[in-house]
């Protein structure tokens, strides 16, 4: 009879125990609108590292070499892993033209090479190029901006039609960037802009 009563003082004592922790978290929930409350292991959905654009506290002795903000320049004359280099010819008219004039592409035109370039031009062109290449991809119809040449009809801002554009003069351009298009060497890989001139070059021809 004694144990049975002390097991139900103890279920009890756990019950009240229970009890007052969720009247607490409730209250401390309903005590502020923008209070989330308590919180289990926030850790776990807060970040330890710093974010690429967080200012720091510079008086921190660790975070001092910071300069008062995460994202950093890389140290002089490092290079990502797989960057080349691209400065056989310069970001201008001459450098364009000597591309056009002597670059090839160094791909086999296949199937697979063809899917990937278009995969590639879907994601990174065809919202200011359009699907077709006609230059009416959909931020052109939302921004109304024009500009944006078709690669089957019209002239190039350089001159000559936009249907004769060689490899190199395309390459030149995803590398550098022209007039409203910035460059997009640090998104596409040498090898992928290769992919993706050959699938403009199949919109070229306009089928």
């Amino acid at each position: 009879m004694k144990g049975s009563t002390l097991a139900m003082n103890k279920n009890k004592f756990v019950y009240a125990v229970f009890v007052a922790f969720a009247f607490v978290a409730t209250f401390s929930a309903c005590k502020d609108k923008r209070s989330t409350g308590l919180e289990y292991a926030r850790n776990m959905y807060d970040p330890i590292a710093l974010n690429p654009d967080q200012p720091v506290d510079t008086t921190n002795k660790y975070l001092s070499s910071f300069k008062g903000q995460a994202a950093q320049t890389p140290p002089a004359n490092t290079k990502p892993v797989g960057f080349k280099e691209y400065d056989e010819f310069p970001n201008n008219q001459e450098g364009y033209v000597a591309a056009g004039a002597t670059m090839v592409n160094p791909l086999p035109v296949d199937t697979t090479n063809l899917a990937e370039g278009k995969h590639l031009y879907t994601v990174f062109c065809s919202p200011c190029h359009g699907d077709k290449g006609n230059g009416q991809g959909h931020l052109v119809q939302i921004e109304k901006f024009s500009g944006v040449p078709s690669y089957h009809e019209g002239s190039s801002s350089r001159g000559g039609n936009m249907k004769d554009l060689t490899a190199g003069k395309i390459y030149h351009t995803i590398t550098y960037g022209l007039n409203n298009m910035g460059s997009h060497a640090s998104q596409i890989t040498p090898t992928d802009r290769w992919k993706v001139v050959m699938y403009v070059q199949e919109l070229q021809k306009g089928q």
